[in-house]
């Protein structure tokens, strides 16, 4: 497993917000202990609400979450991808005026007595990569939307998946949906997904199919 698919791992495993040690992680993960805290260290700077310390364990207490802002989530994703391109161009003016508008989004994001997150937009490491997934957001809305299967490459691998949610956490969109062709229940991360076509016919609801059925899992 690669760094940035383990910091998704950790990710994804801290979000039950259990207390997690570090040498149960790394003997999960297959590193060593030094490395689980370095990769707390890196997921606590990239706005993710670690807390904890090391010889005691880790948590995450509170989701990364956007109010409404009375915005459209089309209009949040449009933030999101600006702020994340404009962030790490070498355009002066508007990175400053990009910076002023992630300023403003934080003021109103939940409280915490954790670490302060890193500005919306700006964060390190893997998370500046989710910008990429939004090509494929109104496709995924539309087929949630419509009930449509959605035939998805990733990583080299095949999916029909019929999806249910888009999630956001940790500064990263995922889809959830029932993926048919290993018939079980699946997270896909937007930003890795490398293409994506709807397929034609609509799914209808099954029992231990559904998001209410995936949410009773723990999703």
């Amino acid at each position: 497993m690669n760094r940035k698919d383990r910091l998704y791992a950790l990710t994804q495993r801290l979000r039950d917000r259990k207390l997690h040690t570090a040498e149960a992680m790394a003997q999960d993960l297959g590193v060593s202990v030094r490395t689980i805290y370095r990769d707390m260290e890196t997921l606590a700077a990239s706005g993710v609400p670690v807390e904890g310390a090391r010889g005691y364990g880790y948590s995450v207490q509170a989701a990364i979450t956007l109010p409404p802002l009375n915005l459209t989530e089309a209009e949040l994703e449009a933030l999101h991808l600006a702020l994340a391109a404009l962030g790490a161009s070498d355009l002066p003016d508007h990175a400053v005026s990009a910076r002023s508008l992630s300023a403003k989004i934080e003021a109103v994001l939940p409280e915490d007595a954790g670490p302060a997150p890193a500005p919306f937009g700006f964060a390190t490491d893997r998370f500046a990569e989710a910008a990429r997934g939004f090509v494929h957001m109104p496709a995924i809305r539309a087929a949630i939307r419509a009930r449509q299967r959605l035939r998805i490459e990733t990583g080299g691998t095949m999916h029909v998946l019929r999806p249910l949610h888009l999630d956001y956490f940790g500064r990263v969109w995922t889809c959830v949906g029932w993926d048919e062709t290993e018939a079980r229940f699946l997270s896909l991360r937007v930003d890795r997904i490398d293409s994506l076509m709807p397929l034609p016919g609509l799914f209808v609801d099954e029992p231990g199919k559904t998001l209410a059925d995936w949410r009773k899992q723990g999703g």
